[in-house]
């Protein structure tokens, strides 16, 4: 039975992953890495499938006492929807973190999909519609506990055409992601706002971003789609092109004018809800330091871009500083945070509910505390 579940997840892997399209190119290119309490690092083969047993101190933990012989095992993908977690990870590393926890990076979504199903990680930062195909696909095996970061899309070109939507009336845009989230989102924008893709915006896409980027540099001309933060590194190649559009604010444009309430959302934070409804004391303290840790990146952005940089999440700080204000790090839960992932996964599910696994999510899939 998990065979025939993994094969399915490993085919809806191809087509579900933003984040995954989002890490390529100027992310290093390191293979997996964990962070453990200790501050040794481990490969992703030496996770444990237990915790190890720890000695009883003298008492319980006054701020919390999250179960002392438990290591909440994290799997992060290369890319924005791990940037908010680097502080957490760096405290993990340290033992300076309220709970003892593991982290192992992954460059693509199909690294993850297997260890969820099998129950060998607990929680995991994931593209928004990743997120609800494994919950149609495990039987609600999993909750969205928050929105890590919302939308990385923006629209560039090397002149000053492009200072509305309408304005790509007529243009031909270069793009990523084909048959997968950046163009769900690029044609939701398109068609509220009057334009029909294929007729009145021709869209080619490129297997790869840097293909996309490469464009740009040989055509002035050119106008194209990319993420962040592959939208700093063609900058910092070609300090004529500019950000013309930022999909983010044209959804949220567009929700202001109809009375809307969902984001164009790119990274949730997800748990198995076995270890949800086993640890609670756990997720709780896992959110607080979480919240935190997203914090910092506002606050300590210089800092931030060379955690980001040690654990290969971009390959340069000088990068990661200045793309990381564009990759909407955010910290969202509760109430606000299922209004916006319903809204964003019911445009997905529109153009093609395969992508959000066939079926949209029960409320039972957004956690609440």
């Amino acid at each position: 039975m998990i065979k025939k579940i993994l094969s399915l997840f490993l085919c809806a892997a191809l087509c579900v992953s933003l984040t995954a399209g989002c890490s390529g190119g100027p992310a290093a290119s390191s293979g997996s890495v964990s962070s453990s309490p200790a501050g040794t690092a481990a490969s992703s083969e030496s996770i444990p499938d237990t915790a190890p047993v720890l000695e009883e101190d003298d008492g319980p933990d006054p701020f919390l006492n999250p179960q002392e012989d438990l290591t909440v095992r994290a799997s992060v993908l290369k890319g924005p929807t791990a940037i908010g977690m680097v502080k957490l990870m760096s405290d993990a590393e340290a033992g300076t973190a309220p709970l003892a926890m593991e982290f192992t990076m992954s460059g693509s979504a199909d690294e993850i999909v297997p260890a969820i199903v099998k129950g060998d990680i607990d929680i995991a930062a994931v593209p928004a519609n990743l997120a609800s195909v494994l919950y149609n696909r495990t039987g609600g095996g999993v909750e969205i506990l928050a929105i890590n970061n919302l939308g990385v899309l923006y629209i560039v070109e090397s002149g000053e055409e492009i200072n509305s939507v309408e304005d790509l009336r007529g243009k031909t845009l270069y793009s990523t992601g084909k048959g997968t989230t950046p163009e769900y989102a690029l044609n939701y924008v398109l068609t509220q706002n009057g334009l029909t893709p294929g007729t009145d915006v021709t869209v080619e896409y490129k297997s790869e971003a840097s293909e996309v980027a490469a464009l740009l540099a040989e055509d002035g001309a050119a106008v194209a789609m990319l993420p962040q933060p592959f939208v700093t590194s063609a900058q910092m190649n070609n300090d004529k092109l500019r950000v013309a559009l930022d999909l983010t604010k044209e959804w949220d444009a567009i929700q202001a004018a109809q009375g809307g309430t969902s984001a164009l959302v790119t990274g949730v934070v997800i748990a198995r809800r076995e270890f949800i409804q086993e640890h609670p004391e756990e997720i709780t303290a896992f959110l607080d330091a979480y919240r935190e840790s997203a914090g910092f990146v506002e606050t300590n952005l210089s800092d931030c871009a060379a955690l980001v940089e040690k654990y290969g999440i971009v390959a340069k700080a000088a990068v990661a500083e200045k793309a990381i204000p564009g990759c909407n790090i955010t910290f969202l839960e509760g109430a606000e945070m299922k209004e916006k992932v319903s809204g964003y996964l019911n445009v997905l599910f529109e153009q093609n509910p395969e992508s959000v696994g066939g079926a949209l999510p029960n409320d039972d899939f957004y956690f609440s505390r």
